[in-house]
């Protein structure tokens, strides 16, 4: 059960230390990575890295631009195999509706969520529910339809910018 303190403490303002995220997620991505024998090359993790950033969806031509800055060489494809890899092994999201990519909070789990993007200041939040999940997989499932992934996105304004 989600509980309301949690949820709030999940919308706070970019004051809190977002290296320790990068750190966090980049530790918990080599890890999986040893267990399952893939490699978290350097520019993977590069790209694992600026996706955690911040806590607002990322495109890959802003993660390209900065990839170039680093190594001038880079090009589009680099950067779209390096996220391609990170979706495959649960690291990262990709936000169908912005067509960017949020790091994943629970890494190596099968993402069945809700993404909670906010209009105003575009903080996104990661949520799971196994009631709407459920549901999703019900209705899916009565129509004929075999679910291979899914994804459900919302917009509207987070507490702090209710305000």
């Amino acid at each position: 059960m989600v509980l309301k303190k949690d949820i709030l403490y999940a919308w706070q303002d970019d004051q809190h230390d977002h290296e320790a995220c990068v750190a966090s997620a980049t530790s918990k991505a080599q890890e999986i990575c040893l267990k399952k024998g893939a490699r978290l090359t350097p520019i993977r993790q590069r790209v694992l890295e600026l996706v955690w950033g911040s806590h607002k969806p990322v495109g890959a031509y802003e993660i390209l631009d900065e990839i170039k800055s680093e190594h001038k060489s880079s090009a589009p494809p680099t950067v779209y195999r390096a996220l391609d890899f990170l979706m495959e092994h649960g690291f990262v999201h990709r936000i169908q509706s912005l067509n960017a990519y949020i790091g994943c909070s629970d890494p190596g789990h099968i993402y069945k969520g809700i993404i909670l993007i906010c209009n105003k200041c575009s903080r996104v939040l990661e949520v799971e529910d196994k009631s709407v999940s459920g549901s999703i997989k019900s209705f899916a499932s009565k129509l004929g339809f075999e679910l291979s992934t899914q994804s459900v996105e919302a917009t509207g304004l987070c507490p702090g910018c209710q305000a």
